[in-house]
């Protein structure tokens, strides 16, 4: 019977090669393996700049010195070097409290690196893996770590970010990762640049009003419904076709097509939800294959805005329970669900959702969201779950795409 006492560990033999990477090196090194009857426990390969590092663990045969003779023989062969180590333990266990740590730096400098692996550290946890994700436009890199807990792990780094200029997001390295299948996102300064309501105000001469009742909001004078009732007042006599001209003009973030795109392709689900108006947002979702949509309606009489909203606002807690309304419509159990948002307003669903992102927010926002990312590029959320810029750039290419889609508009 099997026994995790360390009397019982088996002997292993650590091979470790480095050299220029070259065609034929992992058979080469296996092929000699193989001639001496071990097992392989475990493997690592990684290549930098041509520079091969590869790892192998396997037990350890009676006549472990000829295989090191056997190795070494290949090694000179390909001119690299070898390090032979016995040993005990068979890598199989790993401490508890396993995370995935991401960093997005622009520039990743070494000291920020340095920084982030020293709280690591300080927390009793060990790297057991590095990995790049994108090397532009940001760099971005992900640390498997293991045992600490993710959520001690991620209240240290985040102290430790704000002081580097990095974003860093810590998970739990669970199945949850894999199974995430919906993504929820703001619409106003998230999926687009900018604020629908204030590009309708200029239009109505009247964006100096809206722009005061929008401070009172952020200063707390008021909440967001009272605030948005005010400032669609204000709209009142506005021709709707000024909502078609606001779309025509609308940027995307930047990245917003790219992270659409790739994750449709493996099989997610998109929402938009919007304190902001359907008649824009619904032709946002139409544009980007977007699954659901969710905003406020503006009462049009006569081809003019009256200055009302139809129905209830869409608020912070209409927001979350959009979350959960698609959520059920998808299948997916909340935890499986990813929300991206800015402000105050998505609060409650960024706390819904299994992973609640906060993009270039607020900084109340930025500390109760589950991450912050502050780099412009909404697609450096891809880096997050494990999708690295080399999988979309691959992706594109199978599908003949050599250029960026336009911008929206």
């Amino acid at each position: 019977m099997a026994t995790d006492d360390a009397s019982e560990a088996p002997k292993t033999l650590l091979i470790t090669l480095t050299g220029k990477d070259r065609p034929g090196v992992t058979s080469r090194v296996f092929g000699t393996l193989g001639a001496f009857g071990v097992e392989v426990l475990d493997i690592e390969q990684i290549v930098l700049r041509r520079r091969l590092v590869l790892g192998v663990l396997v037990t350890l045969p009676r006549n472990w010195k000829a295989l090191g003779d056997a190795l070494q023989r290949v090694a000179d062969d390909l001119d690299m070097q070898l390090d032979v180590d016995r040993g005990v333990g068979d890598n199989r266990r790993r401490p508890e409290g396993r995370s995935h740590v991401t960093v997005l730096g622009m520039p990743l400098k070494p000291a920020a690196v340095a920084a982030i692996a020293g709280r690591i550290a300080d927390t009793g946890a060990n790297i057991d893996r590095i990995e790049r994700m994108a090397r532009y436009p940001v760099t971005a890199i992900e640390l498997h770590v293991s045992g600490t807990d993710p959520d001690r792990l991620r209240t240290t780094l985040a102290a430790e970010a704000a002081l580097q200029s990095v974003d860093v997001a810590v998970q739990p390295a669970n199945l949850l990762r894999h199974g995430i299948r919906l993504v929820v996102m703001d619409v106003d300064s998230t999926l687009v640049q900018g604020e629908v309501i204030e590009m309708l105000a200029a239009q109505a001469d009247c964006l100096e009003e809206v722009s005061t009742v929008t401070e009172a909001a952020m200063r707390g004078e008021m909440d967001f419904e009272e605030s948005l009732r005010k400032r669609v007042a204000h709209l009142e006599g506005l021709d709707a076709s000024a909502l078609d001209r606001v779309y025509e003009d609308l940027t995307l973030a930047p990245g917003a097509r790219t992270m659409v795109r790739t994750l449709k392709r493996l099989g997610y689900r998109f929402a938009i939800v919007s304190g902001g108006f359907s008649r824009v947002t619904d032709r946002i979702a139409d544009d980007l294959g977007i699954d659901f949509a969710a905003a406020n309606d503006l009462e049009i009489v006569d081809g003019r805005l009256t200055g009302r909203i139809l129905g209830p606002v869409l608020d912070r807690a209409g927001k979350a329970a959009a979350l959960r309304r698609f959520a059920a419509e998808v299948g997916v159990p909340e935890a499986a669900t990813v929300a991206i948002g800015d402000g105050a307003n998505d609060l409650d669903m960024l706390s819904a959702a299994g992973l609640g992102i906060a993009f270039n927010a607020k900084p109340v926002v930025q500390e109760a969201a589950d991450t912050a990312v502050n780099v412009p590029y909404l697609d450096a959320i891809m880096y997050l779950l494990g999708i690295s810029r080399e999988e979309v750039e691959a992706a594109d290419a199978l599908e003949g795409r050599t250029t960026p889609a336009p911008p929206l508009g």
